[in-house]
């Protein structure tokens, strides 16, 4: 099982791209400006995407997906959310006015688009792949997620602030590999990180004092302009962590 990054970075511009995974060739967690890097042949293939909450940077490709390829393929994208974050998708995107319901679309018999709850600790099974929502703490509905392939996992994080049910649920994590977690500011926006509902890296520091596995670390969700203090912040106070940037088109193998 292969998982590749198409987008990480907290805003866009150049070769900047927000948030968007890709597993495998059929499966997407978050769908922000990433996506957009794909061909038509492999947004054909994708029929699953995980979302962490409804941001548009998380968000903004699946109308583009479902307008593109809908009509190439067999059976309709499935999006898994939770049910507060599926109704903010369906009545504030999908709703006629800002983009056409396709979950009605060419029929509700046969749509393009189908929407699929997901629940906190559930564990979702593709073909193998285990996918399991995680706490999130965010200014809107949230979670991150858990990848197993049975050999390793990797959990990430999504969009989160302080959260110690998260780390309950990651210390039980026996396989654990990889956690990708996000910091979106730097230390003088603390106030800003914490009004959001985002890490700074004191509070990252924090947070993975929490972890009691090992793991390597990854930091996502860097604000356009921010990255090198950030991670210089990092280094400063997380060091024992060993955490790296993650980068556009970086692959993980679990």
């Amino acid at each position: 099982m292969k998982l590749r990054v198409l987008g990480c970075s907290g805003g866009i511009g150049g070769c900047l791209r927000t948030t968007s995974m890709l597993l495998d060739d059929d499966i997407l967690i978050d769908a922000g400006t990433g996506v957009g890097e794909l061909t038509i042949a492999q947004l054909c293939k994708i029929d699953h995407v995980f979302v962490t909450h409804s941001h548009m940077d998380h968000v903004t490709s699946i109308p583009f997906i479902v307008d593109t390829v809908g009509g190439m393929r067999s059976g309709p994208l499935t999006v898994h959310a939770t049910e507060a974050t599926l109704d903010i998708i369906h009545r504030h995107i999908f709703n006629w006015k800002i983009w056409p319901d396709f979950t009605q679309i060419p029929s509700r018999e046969n749509p393009y688009l189908r929407l699929q709850p997901v629940h906190v600790g559930a564990e979702v099974s593709l073909g193998g792949r285990s996918i399991t929502p995680v706490p999130a703490n965010h200014v809107v509905p949230a979670v991150g997620y858990h990848v197993d392939s049975g050999r390793a996992s990797l959990v990430f994080t999504g969009d989160t602030t302080s959260n110690d049910e998260l780390w309950r649920v990651v210390n039980r994590i026996e396989n654990l590999r990889y956690i990708i977690i996000e910091t979106a500011f730097c230390n003088k926006e603390r106030d800003l990180a914490v009004a959001s509902k985002h890490l700074c890296p004191d509070m990252l520091a924090e947070e993975l004092a929490k972890l009691s596995r090992k793991a390597a670390i990854y930091i996502t969700h860097l604000k356009p302009g921010e990255p090198e203090i950030i991670m210089r912040e990092i280094e400063a106070s997380a060091a024992k962590y060993a955490p790296s940037m993650l980068r556009n088109d970086q692959v993980f193998e679990l």
